[in-house]
Formats: structure tokens, sequence, C-alpha cells
């Protein structure tokens, strides 16, 4: 209070000052954690899409990294007769019993398959006239690489992770034409269902497994 009776009025900050500096401290880490948050959406980057044309090519790069096969071809009583018409095969030896036989792999068969227990004999032995069921199995002598086809489009899983599932087909190429017509007999399987799971790595998608 100045003399001569007058009031000096004082500043807000002198009556209140101890608050507003209290609540403009108060105020500086909530500004500090809205910056800090921003900073961090603008950093964090999404993951890339992985489309299904992607996706096959990671699955069929995998594949085409592993040695080529050749097809385990399923030959049943139909197939046995579509093998002796190819001349694949020859009857070598008949039975008492007249439905079992041996049948000899001909030139040409050995160039086409090899089987599965080796040497170059055929041993037929069905239970009975009427089993219709009893089969062996060849291998076709041409080698391929496993296709992955019918890929369907990733999704997401947990843990960040994508699946994908598509078909696992053995492929014919190279297979002589009468053979691949016996690998389409009944009880053969070219292709097959499989999932594939997909990782983030180094911000790209990389194959992680096919189950």
């Amino acid at each position: 209070m100045k003399n001569g009776g007058s009031k000096e009025i004082e500043p807000l900050a002198a009556i209140y000052g101890g608050n507003v500096k209290k609540a403009r401290n108060n105020g500086i880490p909530a500004l500090v954690a809205l910056l800090g948050a921003s900073l961090l959406f603008t950093g964090c980057k999404s993951a890339p899409d992985l489309t299904a044309a992607q996706a096959q090519a990671l699955i069929q790069a995998s594949y085409d990294q592993s040695p080529p096969v050749g097809a385990a071809i399923t030959v049943s009583d139909l197939g046995m007769q579509q093998g002796v018409t190819a001349k694949y095969w020859d009857r070598s030896k008949a039975y008492p019993n007249h439905y079992w036989a041996d049948f000899k792999l001909t030139p040409e068969g050995k160039k086409a398959v090899t089987l599965a227990g080796g040497g170059d004999t055929i041993e037929w032995r069905p239970d009975s006239p009427e089993d219709k069921n009893f089969s062996i199995v060849v291998t076709a002598i041409a080698t391929n690489h496993l296709k992955a086809r019918d890929v369907q489009d990733p999704q997401d899983v947990v843990g960040g992770t994508k699946t994908a599932v598509f078909s696992e087909a053995v492929s014919l190429d190279g297979v002589p034409a009468p053979l691949q017509d016996i690998a389409h007999n009944p009880g053969n399987q070219l292709s097959t269902k499989k999932t594939a799971t997909f990782v983030l790595d180094g911000g790209a998608w990389k194959l992680q497994s096919i189950t």
C-alpha cells in the first residue's frame, strides 16, 4: 500500500503466483507426453501387405530350393493293365492260384519308373482274385519340384504372423503320357491341402513354415 491511503493493485501472478506456477508446471508433462505420442505414431510404420501372389512366390521359392524328386505313383489292377499296354512291364511268372504273378520291367519301363524295393521285378500278390484294392508303388524317373497352387489370401493370426492355405501339388512334367494316365487313377493323391505361416523379418514377409 502506498502513502496517501491508495492501494496498489498487485499483479495476478503475485496473488496467485504459487498456483499459476504450479499449473504451468503441471501442463509441461502432459505436453511432453502428447509430443512423444505424436512422434511415436509418426515413426511407427504399418506392416507391408502380403498378397496371395506374393505368398505363392515365397512358398514356391522354398520348394525350388529343395532337391527335385520323382512322383510316387500308386499302381492298382487297372494301372497294371495300363502298364502292360504301354510296355512298361511284362508278366514273367504265373502262379498256380492264377492271381499271383511276377512282372519284369521292360527297357522302356526302366526309363520311366523305379520300384520301391529296388530291382526290376513287380511281385503282384493280391489276397484273392476279387481283390481290387491291392496296389504297388512306383516312382517316376522324371524329377520335379513340388508346386504351390490355389494359394488363398493370407489371414492375420496372433503374434503378428499371417497364414495362407494352399494346395501342395505333385508335378508330372516330363513324365510319359501313359504313366501320367496311371498317376491319375483312383488311389493317387496328386495334391494336398497345406498351410503356410509367414513372419515379418526386417520389414519384409518371410516364409516360416509349411504344415
